[in-house]
Parts: C-alpha cells; sequence; structure tokens
C-alpha cells in the first residue's frame, strides 16, 4: 500500500512540475464597502535582556611602524624657468618632482625639461647612494621654478621604480633611451648643468 501511494505522489508531482501554465485574464477583488468603527490599537512591547558588554584597554608590547621625516630649511639655489607664449598670461609656480624611497638613501635631481605643444615634460634622474635607512622610509624631491602660461606638466623619473604606492603617480623608465618617442622629439627647453 505505500509503495502504491508513494508512487501517486511522484507521478502528481511530476505532472505539476512538468506543466506548462499561461495566466488567461488577470485576477479581480471583489468591491466592499464596509463602514467600520474601530479603537486604538497597541503593539506588543518586548523587554530583551542582551550580553552585558564592557569595553576595556590593556597595555601590551607590539610592533609597530614609525616613520621618522626631518624637514630642515636651508637656503638652496633653485632654478627659475621664465617661458613666454604669444597671447598667453604666465603664472609662477613650482614643478616638484618626489619619490618615496627605503632600504638606502637615494639622490633625486631634475635634470631636464622638455615641452611638446602645451605639455611639459619634467625628467629627473633617481639614483640609489650608500647610506642604509635601517628599515625605515624616506621622501625625496626635487624642484624648479616655473614663470610660464598654464600648461600640463608630466613628471618621469629616471631609475628603478621603489615598490611603494606612493611612487604611482609619476612615469618611471630605466634611462633616458626608454623615453617614449613623443618625449625624446620634444624640445629640451632647460638642462641642468
Amino acid at each position: 500500500m505505500k509503495k502504491i501511494i508513494l508512487l501517486l505522489t511522484a507521478t502528481s508531482l511530476l505532472t505539476f512540475t512538468s506543466c506548462d501554465l499561461d495566466k488567461t485574464r488577470e485576477a479581480e477583488l471583489p468591491e466592499v464597502d464596509v463602514d467600520v468603527d474601530t479603537e486604538e490599537g497597541q503593539l506588543p512591547a518586548f523587554d530583551v535582556d542582551w550580553a552585558d558588554v564592557d569595553i576595556t584597554t590593556e597595555t601590551e608590547t607590539v610592533e609597530v611602524p614609525k616613520v621618522v621625516v626631518v624637514m630642515e630649511e636651508e637656503e638652496v639655489e633653485v632654478p627659475t624657468i621664465d617661458v613666454d607664449m604669444p597671447d598667453e598670461e604666465k603664472e609662477e609656480r613650482s614643478l616638484v618632482v618626489e619619490a618615496e624611497v627605503d632600504d638606502v638613501e637615494h639622490n633625486l635631481e631634475i635634470r631636464e625639461i622638455r615641452a611638446s605643444q602645451n605639455r611639459l615634460y619634467v625628467i629627473a634622474m633617481l639614483e640609489a647612494m650608500e647610506m642604509n635607512l635601517d628599515g625605515k622610509t624616506m621622501r625625496v624631491q626635487d624642484q624648479v621654478n616655473l614663470n610660464a602660461p598654464d600648461l600640463d606638466v608630466k613628471y618621469i623619473i629616471v631609475g628603478e621604480k621603489p615598490k611603494r604606492v606612493y611612487n604611482d603617480q609619476n612615469m618611471y623608465v630605466s634611462s633616458m633611451s626608454d623615453l617614449p618617442e613623443r618625449v625624446r622629439d620634444a624640445e629640451t627647453i632647460y638642462t641642468r648643468s
């Protein structure tokens, strides 16, 4: 008897799941006109007891990365480039190239500035030095002052790109011969002597 009931159930399930059902008209609820007097209701109230949470602090010794940056003001000679373009107003600004390095100290120096139409290419050289930074990071920079119309500026650093996220803002190339053709073909307007 159980086998027959099981067989009938399986057959009816197969029938219902394998049928194709198409709706032929929309459902419509009957219209009801009711005039009812009601009293104000009340939602249930609950008193919930949950875990008692206390937040405290404990003193523990942990390793915390420290970055030591010492900025000192020095008087240095900063090159100033004056560019005249017909019918263009000039504005003064600083062209600053920076890199964030670790492992060993580096020197960063702007070597050339090239121009093509309304774009300047600031080309700097990044060179590793010998002083060990003992696991610290430091930023190195160089700048020139520019008195010129508003120009688009691209910074290119020649040297090995340090593995720091900060350095993603500049283009890095291995050598001057690896500069893109548009940069190689641009006119050199400044060379550090």
